[in-house]
């Protein structure tokens, strides 16, 4: 087969706001297994979203972008239904960068030669092509972008908003994920932004000026986010697999402790997954288990064991149909992480006296990570 015929017909992304899924909503919740369970979770994004004082992160890891979702995460922006995002670098860059530059995702298939693909530069992800060349492409972008900036630490949040800045003027798909969150102000946040395209242009980046270049600082992500939940009044996450991003938003709970900060557990969870828990697979916990290390709240969490493609926009449709999106609040928490506002001081250690020495307190306890 020739290049040509393996990508030859590309993967359209589905636009849930055309069709209202609350029949098939209200269906599965009479239904047992994971009919109910994806019900419930759908009933939980609703509390979410009416909840004025709710700041509501959304993580995304897997690559149910790639094989469809991709509108719908760029979606939960754009009509104000998510107020951070915490993701994969591949979700972001590989995937929704890629394509606002031009690029696609093919239909593929699994039973195929795979050293085939790797001659014709093709690119596998299960069922699904992605032209390798096209890739390189975006690693270049990310280094062309990081040759613009002044050469110093950056959050993953801080640069993914100069890749949104990029995509205002060179985008050839309007509306992606990137582009809409530095357009509506939405923090975006890669934990492990160097495990994917633009981990490659950020080496070429650094490797061209070994001297002077720019970095990305993780634990500055760790601290922003923190921040965030430190400010909000509570919280609730809506999470699309796990690994780094669903443990990272969780953890913020107990990094706000370590700043001496009390902050509510996250008052709602959804977690849709195909691990098991049993083996530690699930991100090592699952939502209830995540109550013991004083993460979130088990009153209104739900599990939805089911392949992200085949409930995410069923939850989606049915939220965006029941919710006033436009009378919910708009946090632009992008705006309060880049004013002073969000600068904590931290307090100072007290003075030891030089008469006697300080009386020896009981340790304070604090939530076990």
């Amino acid at each position: 087969m020739s290049k040509k015929d393996l990508l030859k017909k590309t993967i359209k992304h589905v636009d849930a706001t055309k069709y209202d899924s609350t029949p098939i909503i209200d269906s599965m919740r009479e239904m047992s297994f994971s009919s109910r369970d994806t019900a419930r979770a759908a009933d939980i994004l609703v509390k979410m979203l009416k909840n004025k004082d709710c700041t509501v992160i959304l993580t995304i890891a897997g690559s149910s972008s790639a094989a469809g979702c991709m509108q719908i995460y760029a979606d939960m922006i754009k009509y104000n239904m998510v107020d951070a995002v915490v993701s994969t670098g591949a979700s972001v860059v590989d995937m929704d960068f890629f394509e606002a530059l031009g690029f696609k995702h093919y239909h593929g298939t699994p039973f195929i030669d795979d050293n085939m693909l790797r001659d014709n530069y093709v690119d596998r992800i299960y069922d699904t092509f992605i032209d390798e060349k096209q890739l390189q492409v975006c690693d270049n972008t990310v280094k062309k972008i990081a040759d613009g900036l002044e050469p110093r630490p950056y959050s993953s949040r801080e640069f993914i908003r100069e890749m949104g800045k990029y995509l205002t003027k060179n985008a050839k798909k309007k509306d992606s994920l990137v582009q809409l969150a530095y357009e509506h102000d939405v923090p975006v946040f890669c934990p492990a932004f160097s495990d994917c395209s633009a981990g490659f242009g950020l080496v070429m980046h650094q490797h061209e000026h070994p001297e002077s270049h720019v970095t990305i600082d993780s634990v500055k992500d760790f601290y922003e986010l923190t921040k965030i939940k430190m400010a909000a009044k509570t919280s609730g996450l809506f999470m699309v697999g796990g690994g780094v991003p669903k443990n990272f938003a969780q953890d913020t709970v107990v990094c706000a402790e370590c700043l001496g900060k009390e902050v509510p557990m996250h008052q709602y969870a959804v977690q849709i997954t195909v691990a098991d828990v049993r083996d530690g697979a699930c991100s090592s916990s699952t939502l209830k288990e995540a109550s013991s290390w004083g993460k979130v709240n088990t009153t209104y969490e739900q599990m939805v064991y089911a392949e992200a493609t085949t409930v995410v926009p069923l939850i989606f449709s049915y939220a965006y149909h029941n919710v006033d999106l436009n009378a919910r609040k708009k946090y632009e928490w992008t705006k309060y992480l880049d004013s002073e506002k969000s600068n904590i001081v931290a307090p100072k250690a007290p003075q030891k006296s030089k008469k006697s020495p300080p009386k020896k307190t009981a340790a304070k306890k604090t939530t076990s990570r």
